[in-house]
């Protein structure tokens, strides 16, 4: 896999990383939604410095990502459900009827 080096910018500061070639594309539009979200906690809250508007940022990001993830565990959960009430059936079908 080939790396290359870039620099994004979170919340005024800048940091190197080397990534991807394939993921640049998605790291950069994340520090750009990260930016943005950022920048509305700063205007909403304006004594509050960047620290505390980044931290709102991944906040709301976090509680995001646990709702996906716990709407995931209940799909996985709906269809391991469904997968037993299908070998249910079809043994009831063989040894009862």
């Amino acid at each position: 896999m080939e790396q290359q080096s870039i620099r994004i910018c979170i919340a005024d500061r800048y940091y190197p990383l080397k990534v991807a070639v394939n993921d640049e594309e998605k790291i950069r539009a994340a520090a750009r939604i990260i930016n943005e979200k950022v920048d509305q906690y700063k205007s909403r809250y304006v004594s509050r410095d960047n620290q505390d508007a980044l931290s709102m940022a991944i906040l709301q990001f976090v509680i995001r990502l646990i709702e996906a993830e716990q709407k995931e565990e209940s799909k996985q959960i709906v269809e391991e459900l469904q997968n037993l009430d299908t070998l249910l059936d079809e043994y009831i079908k063989v040894n009862i009827t």
